[in-house]
């Protein structure tokens, strides 16, 4: 929840654009001191009465001035830094609005840095954000073979490769040994080739924890048994080889599946079971223990029957609490654009807002509530996909059945 959150700050900042070189972005590391800092910034600020523009030199200082105000909050850096936003963002008609956000990031902050520009600058954090856990991938046959990256949820496909290696001979005599060198000798070719393209591939790549080799037959393990893999990438071979229909984009697919059990701390393995659960539980002729869609899901979750709440992080909903504007009627309501909030039930007349949540963090609070455990389910995996698209993004596992 705390990356989701994290995420979710990161889209609302970077939708703020400026004029001109009027948002700040100040990056400041756990080992430098606040005092430091905020000397750095009021230099920052007396060389900004440089600025040509009155207009721009006017925000800049302000967008300063507020940064100096968050940091006085602070006697020290957090554990992993701090990163503060602050700037005039344009919001139409020649308008603009000033804005602030302050983010305690999920990984130290490397070194201090200042930037006055037209964006918020962003791209540290987008790399803290990026998954830890990738894989190798290679599924093989004497025909094809397909090399791919595991990244977190997402399955990349890097190259496929089409062998020239006969498949068969119908020659007899001195002519089919002669034929059976030559077709052994285009497999080691082959088989150099692919491990060449591995080597390539994956030896620039040290954060790859494991390699994953499937393929049909006994291809696969041939290649890894013999001397086609350099010695690192040798090392990093998982010892498990996994039979596999295909050789292609699918086959990739189908190598990830079958490794569920090898790769079960996963999110994308956790989240190909919870997803399956609920598909299982949907497909029983009483409907099972599974509820989807806001409504059911709210339901089931206010009597306390949710076992396991998967909700989609592509949900971009918002939860409000509203009141009719003379007061004779208040209730709650999800939208997906603020600016439809509908009219009052009672009156017809216009709604006022009294408190607006994000549904996903809204949702979570509840389940937790009621001893529930929730699934943030991505947007990345084919899991992900159909919960969003055919899920609305919410459902649940039950404990029991609600009617």
């Amino acid at each position: 929840m705390d990356r989701y959150k994290f995420r979710r700050a990161l889209e609302e900042i970077e939708k703020a654009s400026g004029r001109g070189t009027e948002l700040v972005s100040v990056y400041v590391p756990p080992h430098r001191q606040i005092s430091d800092v905020t000397n750095y910034l009021r230099n920052e600020y007396s060389q900004s009465s440089n600025i040509k523009s009155a207009s721009t030199r006017k925000h800049v200082q302000q967008a300063i001035e507020s940064s100096l105000q968050r940091l006085k909050t602070y006697r020290q850096p957090p554990e992993n830094g701090l990163v503060v936003f602050t700037g005039h963002k344009q919001i139409g008609a020649d308008q603009t609005e000033m804005v602030a956000f302050v983010l305690e990031p999920p990984e130290p902050v490397g070194s201090f840095l200042y930037r006055c520009d037209s964006k918020f600058y962003t791209e540290p954090l987008h790399d803290m954000m990026k998954e830890k856990d990738i894989y190798g991938l290679l599924v093989i046959d004497r025909s094809e073979a397909t090399l791919g990256l595991l990244r977190g949820k997402r399955i990349e496909v890097i190259k496929n490769l089409q062998s020239l290696v006969p498949s068969k001979h119908r020659m007899g005599g001195q002519s089919a040994r002669r034929f059976e060198r030559l077709i052994e000798i285009a497999a080691h070719e082959w088989y150099k080739k692919v491990g060449d393209l591995m080597t390539e591939a994956f030896q620039s790549r040290p954060e790859i924890r494991g390699i994953l080799v499937g393929g049909p037959g006994y291809t696969k393990e041939y290649f890894v048994n013999q001397d086609y893999l350099h010695h690192e990438l040798q090392k990093k071979i998982l010892p498990t080889f996994l039979d596999t229909g295909y050789t292609d984009e699918y086959g990739l697919r189908e190598l990830v599946e079958k490794a569920r059990d090898l790769l079960s701390d996963l999110d994308l393995m956790r989240e190909k079971t919870q997803v399956q659960r609920l598909m299982d539980e949907i497909r029983k002729e009483s409907g099972g223990l599974a509820a989807y869609g806001e409504a059911q899901v709210r339901r089931s979750l206010e009597v306390g029957a949710v076992e396991v709440l998967l909700v989609s992080e592509g949900l971009r909903k918002t939860r409000l609490r509203v009141r009719c504007t003379n007061g004779d009627w208040e209730g709650e309501k999800t939208i997906v654009d603020e600016g439809d909030l509908g009219v009052c039930p009672t009156d017809g007349g216009p709604l006022t807002v009294l408190e607006k949540t994000d549904i996903v963090e809204e949702l979570t609070t509840a389940a937790e509530q009621k001893g529930s455990r929730v699934e943030l389910i991505s947007r990345e995996s084919e899991e992900g996909t159909l919960l969003l698209k055919a899920f609305g993004g919410i459902a649940a596992i039950l404990r029991y059945r609600v009617e």
